[in-house]
């Protein structure tokens, strides 16, 4: 019977193009050589890809299919099976309900496991819905008893121990894993926080969150700008858990009613990693946000950003200039402040006072004067600004133009000798001078003291292991076309062939294990500069209206964000979904 299924499988894979006669006979010869069923000879020898082949023999079996790696399985739906049966068996719970379990398995047709699942459907009173998985996928999934389940068996186990570690004498035997400010690591909550730290880092998340929820304490983290969950863990631990943050961060633990805000630093893998803490109060309890300032990650080049040649050449021209300012523009979380930090790393040179006043300081950068500003005692960036003009500073950078004062006091500072760079929320670079204006800014001083305008968007970069080409729709086709005859020859000729190709092609991530089946990997951004001109600046004077300064960004040859993110798109950067998704305001 299994003989039938590797033929057909086979058959399948050839049906598919996902294999040829070479192949085939390749893996038939295997097989007989290694004494292996002819499907686990295919996989073994990586003549095709293990899922694939998994799937066609879920059709063969006509059961249902499942990659683990893409899913989310809580701590008490794994304890559904004890780890030991899981391993022996070969089958594992990745959900469950009131009516049914989720397991899935390696092989359905095995009897031995079929007993077993039996068994647990009797234990438990739920009937068992068979899927079937790939053994990498299973392997994968396996794991997770060795994360956590065990740490947090032991932690229940010390809960249990010391009654509750809500009481003060219990804060203070969680304040005894910390020796001198540094953590022991032997405790198993600290383990588990460790674990929950280290994994983010290695998923290269921006964030985490700590939520209490009915259901339990929820582990989420956000990766390429979403977020994921993590895991489930169990309510009592919600407590301990936030207590340790709190002793990292030097919070008050025994103030649960109000918002507090920290940071901490650890080293994770031989990396040293900054954390932001914020603390907030629910309904269900106390709320933790972890900001991951992962230094290595966090500060990027020009280019890792996503920011072309004929923008690289401009930006690098205006921070050469003595004074001016460079405003960075985008919705929140559209990388503004990275885009700051790389200026401000190619400026920071021996010769130059740099300083900043950032609300709050995202990365430290050896060799500048960073300072953090406090609404709370008055100490705002327009009172900071006024501060730092008196400690003699060439370079200045703002964290964010909010308001009328602080708008004037950053064109001021532009006009009397000093390099400014901040950030200003408009929907485009266009968009910035009626945004000054509206501030209150004079027209006149905005001519003499911007330099460049910038806006910027953040897409997600398709996985480079399983981007595949196609044929977009004739609707999309057209876009991209109208788009791309937009460009100036100029700019057309430095982007290469690859906006000339005809036919459009373009590409997306069809999703695999480096990426756990997302299909994209990190993110990549968008970019629109406009620079001031003698033509851009008697506009301003003249006539300051949206059209005018459009008509002569289109002289200057600017590629806004849909087009950049086109271009993108046509490299196989991103897909092409999301560029016009996220430029739609700006179309």
């Amino acid at each position: 019977m299994a003989q039938d299924h590797g033929k057909n499988i086979i058959s399948a894979l050839i049906d598919k193009g996902l294999l040829d006669s070479a192949g085939a006979q390749k893996a038939q010869e295997l097989a007989a050589h290694q004494n292996l069923p002819l499907e686990q000879a295919l996989i073994k020898n990586k003549i095709v890809d293990e899922e694939e082949t998994v799937k066609i023999k879920a059709k063969l079996l006509d059961i249902a299919y499942i990659d683990l790696k893409e899913e989310f399985i809580p701590i008490k739906v794994l304890e559904y099976i004890p780890e030991e049966a899981a391993a022996h068996y070969k089958f594992i719970s990745f959900s469950a309900d009131d009516k049914k379990i989720k397991v899935a398995l390696l092989d359905p047709e095995d009897a031995r496991a079929a007993e077993a699942l039996n068994f647990f459907s009797f234990q438990h009173g739920q009937k068992i819905e068979s899927y079937i998985c790939s053994e990498a996928s299973f392997n994968f999934a396996l794991k997770q008893y060795h994360i956590i389940t065990s740490e947090v068996k032991k932690a229940l186990e010390d809960i249990e121990s010391k009654t509750a570690l809500i009481k003060k004498e219990s804060l203070d035997i969680e304040m005894g894993d910390m020796i001198e400010g540094k953590m022991v690591g032997e405790a198993p909550i600290s383990k588990i926080v460790d674990m929950i730290l280290r994994k983010a880092i290695e998923e290269k998340a921006s964030d985490i969150h700590i939520e209490p929820t009915e259901e339990g304490l929820r582990i989420r983290n956000r990766i390429d700008g979403v977020l994921q969950s993590d895991s489930l863990l169990p309510e009592r631990l919600h407590s301990p858990i936030i207590s340790r943050i709190k002793i990292l961060a030097n919070l008050k633990i025994d103030e649960q009613r109000k918002p507090q805000d920290g940071r901490f630093h650890t080293v994770i893998g031989g990396r040293s990693v900054d954390f932001r803490v914020s603390t907030l109060p629910t309904a269900n309890g106390e709320k933790a946000a972890l900001r991951i300032l992962d230094k290595p990650a966090g500060i990027e080049q020009l280019e890792q950003l996503g920011i072309g040649p004929h923008y690289r050449k401009l930006l690098l021209e205006a921070i050469k200039k003595p004074y001016g300012t460079i405003l960075v523009s985008g919705p929140t979380g559209s990388g503004k402040t990275t885009t700051i930090y790389a200026l401000l790393t190619i400026l920071n040179q021996e010769g130059v006072n740099i300083i900043t006043l950032e609300d709050p300081i995202e990365y430290y950068i050896s060799g500048v004067n960073q300072s953090q500003i406090r609404p709370e005692i008055n100490y705002t960036f327009a009172s900071g600004l006024r501060s730092i003009l008196r400690q003699d500073p060439d370079i200045i950078a703002v964290g964010e133009i909010r308001d009328s004062e602080t708008a004037e006091l950053v064109t001021h500072a532009a006009l009397t000798g000093h390099l400014v760079l901040s950030t200003i929320h408009t929907n485009n670079a266009i968009g910035v001078i009626p945004r000054l204006i509206d501030m209150g800014v004079e027209v006149f001083l905005i001519s003499s003291s911007l330099n460049v305008a910038v806006a910027q968007r953040l897409v997600k970069r398709i996985c480079e292991d399983c981007k595949e080409e196609y044929a977009p729709t004739k609707e999309v086709e057209g876009i991209v076309l109208k788009e791309i005859s937009k460009i100036s020859p100029a700019i057309r000729k430095e982007t290469g062939e690859i906006v000339e190709r005809r036919p459009i092609k373009l590409y997306r991530g069809k999703g695999c294990k480096k990426c756990r089946g997302k299909g994209t990997k990190g993110r990549i951004g968008l970019f629109e500069m406009l620079e001031m001109t003698k033509e851009l600046e008697q506009i301003i004077i003249s006539s300051p209206t949206e059209f005018a300064i459009e008509k002569e960004a289109r002289r200057q040859n600017m590629i806004t964000l849909r087009q950049a993110g086109i271009v993108k798109a046509l490299r196989g950067q991103c897909m092409i979904e999301e560029v016009l998704e996220t430029t739609e305001k700006e179309a």
